[in-house]
């Protein structure tokens, strides 16, 4: 299993965050300005002022602006959800998604699909279906006794896959009519994300968490005997770590879909560049995987316009190399 290897000091918080929450600004920014119908920027100023045409107000403020809210909170919440998860099973190629959280909310967003449910309920399912999985993986986990890091994993791998079989069962007993949309929500698609209240609210929720654990995370990922020699609460820290990585990817997923390789390459990335110094990481993340998911998912809606691909499709294209870069280079 790769370990962490030991790092440098981290780059000046002031100066990473700074540049981070610049690109932030304008990802957001080009996602509100590129789509089939591309706006200058003085048409999205008018637009935010109210002015402008009645059309160019339209796209920007009840389409792309929310989408593009949606899509940074989402890609935020999945990459925090991943720099956590690798400390927690103390694994840099962790995925917020191996535990089945995803599939246990793929699950709970096509029967309630299936039932005929609005988009509410359909986020809701999906909701409930990620905690059933979190909690059933947990529990499958510790069984009478505590759980490791790789029991931990292995039970989220073979709870995966019970769930893709689940999934697969559900799509092929379904009239065709209701595939496209099912397949286009497996895939990740921010076409009906319009709510970006709640996930943004969980994103600034989960970093001002997450912060105060970083000098304990510090610690942890060096392993959990020098941590609990250090006095860390190794337990109570690996069950809050735990908690809040599957909670912030229960809320991705039902934003977004289930999205792949944010969560993987954003955190891998980052340390390579700023450092292990979870102070640091974890609100970078957090921004950074907002950047990525943003820009993907206009990638997405524009490379083929006025048709769009799902935004899993581009992060999948963009990850797949990456990954497998990082993979080479750790053996090297």
């Amino acid at each position: 299993m790769p370990a962490f290897r030991r790092s440098g000091a981290s780059a000046p918080v002031p100066a990473v965050l700074a540049v981070l929450s610049a690109g932030a600004l304008l990802s957001l920014t080009a996602s509100v300005m590129l789509g089939s119908v591309t706006l200058a920027p003085s048409e999205v100023a008018a637009a935010f002022l109210g002015g402008g045409s009645d059309l160019a107000r339209m796209v920007v403020l009840e389409l792309r602006l929310p989408r593009a809210l949606a899509a940074f909170a989402a890609g935020g919440l999945l990459a925090l959800a991943g720099a956590l998860m690798q400390v927690l099973l103390r694994n840099p190629l962790a995925d917020p998604y191996i535990l089945g959280v995803s599939g246990g909310a793929a699950v709970g967003a096509l029967l309630a699909m299936i039932a005929g449910l609005g988009l509410a309920s359909v986020s809701g399912a999906a909701f409930a279906g990620a905690m059933a999985s979190t909690l059933l993986v947990f529990g499958l986990a510790h069984g009478t006794g505590s759980w490791t890091p790789t029991r931990l994993l292995l039970t989220g791998v073979v709870v995966a896959a019970g769930w893709g079989a689940v999934i697969t069962f559900l799509l092929a007993v379904r009239p065709s009519p209701e595939l496209p949309g099912m397949l286009y929500w497996l895939m990740g698609d921010l076409g009906q994300a319009r709510g970006f209240t709640v996930p943004w609210i969980a994103l600034v929720t989960a970093v001002l968490l997450a912060l105060p654990l970083g000098r304990g995370l510090n610690v942890l990922a060096r392993g959990p005997l020098q941590a609990a020699v250090l006095g860390v609460a190794v337990r109570r820290m690996e069950w809050t770590v735990y908690l809040l990585a599957a909670l912030v990817t229960a809320v991705a997923v039902t934003t977004a879909g289930t999205i792949g390789f944010v969560g993987l390459i954003v955190p891998h990335m980052l340390r390579l560049v700023i450092g292990n110094d979870q102070r640091l990481l974890l609100p970078a993340s957090a921004l950074a995987g907002g950047i990525l998911l943003t820009l993907a998912d206009t990638l997405a809606r524009t490379v083929i316009a006025p048709q769009q691909l799902p935004v899993g499709v581009i992060t999948a294209m963009l990850g797949v190399p990456v990954f497998l870069y990082l993979l080479y280079r750790s053996r090297a």
